[in-house]
């Protein structure tokens, strides 16, 4: 019928046709509203016997849900208005109506949790039957074809020639997941929602007194150590599930540049104490921590407080990652990016872009002064250095790595050769402040450098007038 209306349309013009067209992508985006209509109208009073005349596909199965034992009506129901009727859920969603009689899998308000437990229980399980256990529609183990899990999480796919892939996958995800779990803290056990922490996890599978795993640890007591430290626990591109970054001496084998041999089961570095170990190979990070102007507390403590001393999945060994390992020691900060809407990018991936982390010889540890500082990624002319064979540039003067595609992707102002035309043409970024005497004009000026709750960071509101009148005073 919709294609005879856009034929007799079509001599009144293509307008006439393109809104029909539009009427009709409108009506097709509402159907989902009409799909509880029953292809044909049902007495008042249906019993399930009648349903089963045609769904009797929904009582048969390896595996059978007890409600379908308790009556389709348990779950559904049935309205009827002239010759039509319609079947649909007693609930205007599928979790809410699951969690009637599986209140122990409700998700509530915890910070971690797994989305389809939160949005729709249909996602993973079948109403009805399934050949797998707890009603799945796919099994949780394989390949991505027959997992379920693989459906959205891609670990475990895509393996190298050189990589490795932990076994465990193929015997399901549940070997070390529980998909309903949830929680509020911030170790992994809650926020990877597995059924025991590492190591306690993988001395199930690993038996620890194996004569080769002993030998391939050089002898060194590891039977106590998170492994995931130095193994990823589903892929690699390396052999032996070797995490993405290695300490050149774990990584070539050199355990005994640090490590003497173990002693009464315990660890045994090479010299007195951590620091002194690692400034046998980094030396002029030593001096710089000593010898810095502006001093960073954090960095004259021990290396491995930041540093992981083997390997990790960021450069650097940063742990647990490039932005809470920072965290730890400024809560104002983690609190800030935990509660505010707007995050500046920077901030939300390495610390370490704007501030010195060994110590450094400018206030709050920053790369460059003033302006400087931001016109580094924001300035007209800003590209950085090509560091070759990578995806990477170098920054502030090659002192700090960044991915290229982070640079070309950060808006860039439209600034003139006197660095003047942000935020209009003509108004200068920096220089001397007229209205705070002796005082720089700075970009925390306008914007606040870490996160917020209005656009594009602006520390007073998104009209022009409260900005600009923290200046330009007597504007109302």
């Amino acid at each position: 019928m919709f294609n005879t209306v856009v034929s007799a349309l079509a001599a009144r013009g293509s307008r006439s046709v393109y809104r029909v067209l539009i009427l009709g992508f409108l009506l097709g985006l509402a159907l989902p509203a009409f799909a509880g209509q029953h292809p044909m109208p049902l007495e008042k009073g249906v019993k399930q016997e009648e349903c089963l005349g045609c769904h009797d596909d929904k009582v048969h199965g390896k595996v059978v849900h007890p409600a379908v034992e308790m009556g389709c009506f348990s779950c559904h129901y049935v309205r009827g208005s002239g010759d039509t009727t319609r079947v649909a859920l007693k609930t205007p969603k599928s979790t809410v109506l699951c969690i009637t009689c599986h209140a122990d899998k409700k998700a509530g308000s915890a910070k971690h949790m797994h989305a389809p437990v939160t949005k729709d229980c249909l996602r993973c399980h079948d109403a009805h039957v399934s050949e797998n256990k707890a009603l799945l529609k796919k099994s949780m183990a394989g390949d991505k074809t027959t997992n379920l899990c693989l459906g959205c999480h891609k670990q475990g796919l895509d393996i190298s020639d050189k990589g490795s892939r932990h076994a465990a996958i193929d015997m399901g995800c549940d070997s070390c997941h529980v998909t309903h779990k949830t929680g509020d803290g911030d170790d992994d056990l809650t926020k990877f929602h597995l059924t025991k922490a590492s190591p306690a996890m993988c001395v199930d599978c690993h038996d620890v007194t194996d004569s080769k795993l002993n030998a391939s640890h050089k002898g060194q007591p590891f039977a106590t150590q998170d492994c995931t430290t130095c193994h990823d626990p589903h892929s690699s591109k390396s052999p032996k599930l070797m995490q993405a970054y290695l300490h050149s001496p774990f990584g070539d084998g050199m355990c005994d540049a640090c490590h003497d041999a173990a002693k009464d089961g315990k660890v045994k570095l090479t010299q007195p104490d951590v620091n002194t170990v690692c400034s046998g190979c980094h030396s002029e990070v030593s001096e710089r921590i000593s010898k810095a102007s502006v001093q960073h507390p954090g960095a004259a403590g021990d290396c491995t407080a930041c540093h992981d001393p083997h390997a990790g999945r960021f450069p650097r060994f940063l742990r647990p990652n490039p932005v809470a390992v920072c965290e730890s020691c400024h809560a104002e900060q983690a609190e800030q990016l935990k509660t505010k809407s707007v995050v500046h990018d920077p901030v939300g991936a390495r610390c370490s872009v704007c501030h010195e982390p060994h110590g450094g010889d400018r206030p709050k540890l920053l790369r460059a002064n003033g302006s400087n500082l931001c016109l580094e990624c924001h300035g007209p002319d800003a590209t950085g250095t090509k560091v070759e064979k990578t995806k990477d540039v170098t920054i502030f003067k090659g002192s700090i790595e960044v991915p290229e595609l982070y640079i070309q992707q950060t808006p860039h102002l439209p600034l003139n050769t006197a660095g003047k035309g942000h935020p209009t043409p003509g108004h200068p970024v920096s220089g001397p402040d007229p209205s705070r005497p002796k005082q720089e004009i700075t970009c925390e000026r306008c914007h606040t450098p870490h996160a917020g709750d209005k656009k594009l960071l602006v520390v007073a509101g998104l009209s022009n007038m409260p900005l600009c009148s923290q200046c330009h005073k007597g504007m109302k």
